[in-house]
């Protein structure tokens, strides 16, 4: 390491802003968790694995608050639109 450096033409890295509705933190995940979702992301030829941890959060709670009777008439429904009846 040099024994003095010269910042005095220094300048601060660019810093992404952060969008509206969504807060940065620091969060540590088993590393199996992290392999999965990334392993996912590369799977679908790119992207970002933190929107796709985001977008199966968003999927869990959605479950937890939907009642059991929704959830088979969506999915019913959603079969039955898939086999086209």
């Amino acid at each position: 390491m040099e024994p003095e450096y010269d910042f005095i033409q220094g300048k601060r890295g660019a810093i992404e802003p952060i969008t509206p509705g969504k807060t940065r933190i620091t969060i540590c995940l088993d590393d199996e968790i992290l392999t999965w979702f990334r392993d996912q992301v590369n799977a679908l030829g790119g992207g970002n694995y933190q929107t796709l941890i985001n977008n199966a959060l968003h999927e869990y709670i959605q479950q937890r608050r939907e009642p059991l009777e929704e959830i088979l008439r969506r999915v019913l429904r959603e079969e039955l639109e898939r086999i086209g009846k």
